[in-house]
């Protein structure tokens, strides 16, 4: 009996001891940190256990961290205000961590650039088509292949035609008739009077139309005449300097009448074609100047509006612009593409970087920075675009800071707190463990990630510099150790279908 007794009064100063022992710790452990008060305590891994004081998790053995009144792990108790709807709170440590950039609402002269692409075309005027006059067989051909660049009179093939002699033989009679005009007299130039002997035979000028109309270029009929006797072949020669854009001839081939044997095209100048649309059409007139920027040959080139062609692309629904340019050492070819600068008048207004705006489809919106870190976000109404800015009818005002960097960060955090408003109303108990995420579990009060093999709560800048991440599949997953990491390296299917499902091991 005396044996029983000591023993359960040890057993009552050991509780005891433990008690007073606990309340001691937890003095301390309030006490220590000054001015910081520690709101209550959560389990790493579930963040919906809370405890009045410090101790271990009881799921994983692992210590509970606390939760400051004045830190970013309290949001409910860090503004007094309540916040805008879908309004959310990132700090300046976060900010940095997640990349988030801030620009400046702007003034914007009237004076704005609109760049569009356009597609070298050769200008249709100077496209020069070499047809056949007669029926005949290509004898030789020479240098003649698409893109050669050739000059005037240039021979490009030979070729037999029968149909030929008899009008040749009539040339040849007619300049024997006409004095001067073979050559006699000192005269080495055809006259081609157009004179008409009385007999009623054809004039030179009547055999030389014959003679071009089949094919022979006037730089072999003036040899003919000089010569005085018939060509054995009838050369096809260059009409003008330019490039050859089709060849439709090869040596040994028959040919029919009006068979195209070569188009060339002369691209001292040529036009650009640019799709526009029917907002900006309307600011583009007749003779404006623009520019044609070749980044590949860091070149710029002067061009001018020529018109606004009718047709209408079926796909886009932009309407041709057609600019007209000087083409000095062949830069712009066929079919290139370029980048084109428009100059257009523009009413002065307010402007923001394009990737401040997200355009959802139906209504586009900003988010505007508040005081605190507070990020507000709000609708606007836009109007013209400019290179990288865009103009803001409606909805700020110059001087305001919106973000343009990590813009959809900030939006998956604020659909996520206006879904959480919309659901029942929380209890005080609720409201103070709820913590929101965003995508990959980055919380953006606290900084923090979950680690994807063990879901306790890390922080991410510790996690990378002690090389705890693992990237897979273009997403970076972060880690409380090296033994975590391993763990998800080896069944990395496992951990993302947990993660996936919201069960955890």
């Amino acid at each position: 009996m005396k044996k029983v007794l000591t023993a359960v009064v040890i057993a009552l100063l050991v509780i005891l001891s433990y008690a007073a022992g606990r309340r001691h710790t937890a003095r301390l452990a309030t006490t220590s940190l000054g001015a910081r008060r520690v709101l209550y305590w959560v389990d790493p891994m579930h963040p919906n256990y809370k405890s009045d004081h410090p101790g271990i998790a009881p799921d994983c053995g692992m210590a509970l961290e606390p939760v400051y009144e004045d830190s970013g792990n309290a949001p409910a108790l860090q503004h007094a205000a309540p916040l805008p709807p879908g309004g959310v709170v990132i700090n300046g440590a976060t900010q940095q961590l997640l990349g988030i950039q801030l620009a400046t609402v702007q003034s914007s002269g009237p004076a704005r650039v609109i760049r569009v692409l356009g597609h070298v075309v050769p200008e249709d005027t100077r496209v020069y088509r070499i047809n056949s006059g007669m029926e005949g067989f290509i004898r030789e051909t020479y240098n003649d292949s698409v893109g050669v660049q050739v000059k005037k009179d240039q021979r490009l093939a030979t070729y037999y035609a029968p149909d030929a002699l008899a009008v040749e033989s009539g040339f040849l009679a007619a300049t024997e008739r006409v004095p001067g005009a073979n050559g006699k007299d000192g005269n080495r130039t055809v006259a081609f009077p157009g004179a008409v002997s009385k007999q009623g035979v054809s004039s030179i000028q009547g055999y030389t139309d014959r003679l071009r109309n089949l094919g022979m270029s006037d730089v072999q009929i003036n040899q003919m005449a000089e010569a005085g006797h018939i060509p054995e072949s009838v050369d096809v020669v260059a009409p003008v300097a330019g490039f050859i854009l089709a060849r439709n001839v090869t040596p040994g081939q028959h040919f029919d009448r009006y068979t195209e044997f070569y188009r060339i095209a002369d691209l001292g100048r040529v036009w650009i074609v640019a799709d526009v649309f029917g907002s900006d059409v309307q600011s583009f007139r007749p003779g404006a100047a623009a520019r044609i920027l070749l980044s590949n040959q860091r070149k710029t080139l002067s061009a001018r509006i020529s018109d606004v062609l009718p047709e209408v692309d079926p796909a886009s629904r932009a309407l041709k612009l057609r600019l007209e340019a000087d083409n000095p050492g062949f830069a712009l070819r066929p079919d290139m593409v370029v980048d084109v600068e428009l100059p257009a008048p523009a009413s002065a207004g307010l402007t923001v970087p394009v990737d401040a705006v997200i355009d959802s489809g139906d209504e586009q919106r900003v988010f505007v920075e508040g005081s605190g870190g507070v990020f507000e976000p709000r609708t606007v109404q836009t109007g013209w675009h400019s290179g990288d800015r865009v103009e803001i009818v409606h909805g700020l005002a110059e001087g305001e800071r919106v973000v343009v960097s990590g813009t959809f960060l900030v939006d998956s955090e604020s659909r996520l707190k206006s879904v959480g408003q919309m659901q029942p109303e929380q209890s005080p108990h609720e409201k103070l463990s709820s913590r929101p995420n965003i995508d990959h579990g980055t919380d953006v009060r606290a900084g923090k990630v979950k680690d994807a093999a063990c879901g306790m709560m890390v922080d991410a800048a510790k996690a990378i510099a002690e090389g705890n991440t693992l990237t897979r599949d273009g997403i970076t997953y972060y880690f409380c150790s090296d033994r975590c990491k391993k763990k998800f390296e080896a069944q990395p299917e496992h951990y993302l279908a947990l993660n996936a499902s919201g069960h955890r091991p």
